[in-house]
This record gives structure tokens, C-alpha cells and sequence, in this order.
């Protein structure tokens, strides 16, 4: 985090988005419960119960409105697809992959996303509070106008990410390590592991408008007048 004076970093690149074909394949399932691994490929998925589900592949789909709320998935594969809408609240995703990926407005409030990799993937107005990513790979992915209050981010090894307008307070950064990332209108009150955010950008506003919580996270005490 530089001084205006310093030399400008860029933004991250966006991520790529995915490949999904215009015309797809619809299938309605209307609340059909899905209890074992669910692959979907070249087709408009909605209204599926996952709860049950072993596992899930979207490959050059689109899934609106899937229910994935506690379920447990061992295997989950996101390449070329998008989720908009719907939940994975609770979820445990180990070791899941995501590559090409958009995930717009869906609830992952107390997601398990664990020891994943993660690129070119966008969240989009989405709740991801107390949700975990500890141990995950990201490369090239955003986070957009996301709630990620109490959010764990530990171990996270982050290259080209950015979070843009979201609220990250008491996120817990303990051991990430950022490369040519950046944070824009962000919320980081009450974060853990400040000292970690080296490799992030910082509008020289934002910075100033943190100033307060970075002072805190320092142990520098305000004198009075």
C-alpha cells in the first residue's frame, strides 16, 4: 500500500468469463431431490435439490436457482459455468476446482471451501459471510459488491485477485500471501492479520478512509489534544 507519490499499481486483469454456449439444453427439475454426483453439460439447469448430492459437475452449463444448502461434496467441478441464484449456505466443497466461473447472487453464507483452486472465477453480489477459502489457490478471481463479513481467507495464496465494494470486516488473513492484488471500496474494520496484505493496491482514499483500523492492527494509539 503506497503513498500517492508512489508508483501506481495496475488492477487485475477481470477473469475470464466462462464459455457457456448461447443455446442450451433446459431441463427444470422443479425441487427434484438429486442424491448422487450431478453432471450437467451443455444444459440450463433450474430449480434442483442438491442437499443430497455426492458431488457436481457443470461443464459449459448454467444452473439457476440450485439448492446445495449443507451439502456435503467431495467432488465439485465448475469449468465453463455459471450459478446464479440459489445456495450452497453450509456447503463442504474439499479440494474443489472452479475454472471459467461466474457465481452471481448466490447465498454461501458458512461455506467450506477448502484446499480448492480457484481461476479466472467471478462472485457477483453475492453473501459469502463466514464462509471459509482457508488453504485455496486463486488466480484471477473477483469479488464484486460480496459480503464477506467473518470470512476466512488463512493460507490463501492469491495471484491477480481483486475485491471491489466489498465488506470484509473480521475477515481473518492469517498466513495469505497476495501478489498483484488490489482492494477497492472496501470495509476491513476489525480484520485479523492485517500485515499480510502486502502484494494488495489501495486507492490512496481508501487507505486514508482505513486509516483508523490499520493504526489498530499496529498498536499506534492516538494522542489527545
Amino acid at each position: 500500500m503506497a503513498g500517492p507519490d508512489s508508483p501506481e499499481a495496475r488492477l487485475p486483469p477481470v477473469p475470464s468469463a466462462p464459455r457457456v454456449p448461447e443455446r442450451l439444453a433446459p431441463i427444470a427439475l422443479d425441487g427434484t431431490a438429486i442424491e448422487d454426483d450431478a453432471t450437467w453439460s451443455g444444459a440450463l439447469v433450474s430449480g434442483a435439490d442438491g442437499t443430497g448430492a455426492r458431488g457436481l459437475t457443470l461443464r459449459e452449463a448454467r444452473a439457476e436457482q440450485l439448492d446445495l444448502t449443507g451439502a456435503a461434496l467431495p467432488r465439485v467441478h465448475l469449468l465453463d459455468a455459471e450459478l446464479v441464484g440459489g445456495s450452497l449456505a453450509n456447503a463442504r466443497l474439499a479440494e474443489a476446482t472452479a475454472r471459467r466461473a461466474v457465481l452471481r447472487r448466490v447465498r454461501l453464507t458458512g461455506l467450506q471451501w477448502t484446499a480448492g483452486t480457484l481461476d479466472d472465477v467471478r462472485f457477483d453480489g453475492s453473501r459469502i459471510d463466514l464462509a471459509t477459502f482457508a488453504g485455496c489457490r486463486m488466480r484471477r478471481v473477483t469479488f464484486e459488491d460480496c459480503l464477506l463479513t467473518g470470512a476466512d481467507l488463512q493460507d490463501v495464496v492469491a495471484d491477480e485477485v481483486r475485491f471491489d465494494g466489498c465488506d470484509l470486516r473480521e475477515v481473518d488473513l492469517s498466513g495469505a500471501r497476495f501478489r498483484r492484488c488490489a482492494m477497492t471500496r472496501c470495509d476491513l474494520e476489525g480484520a485479523r492479520a492485517l500485515d499480510r496484505l502486502s502484494g494488495v493496491a489501495m486507492p490512496w482514499a481508501d487507505i486514508v478512509a482505513s486509516a483508523g483500523t490499520f493504526a489498530a492492527a499496529l498498536g499506534v494509539r492516538v494522542l489527545g489534544d
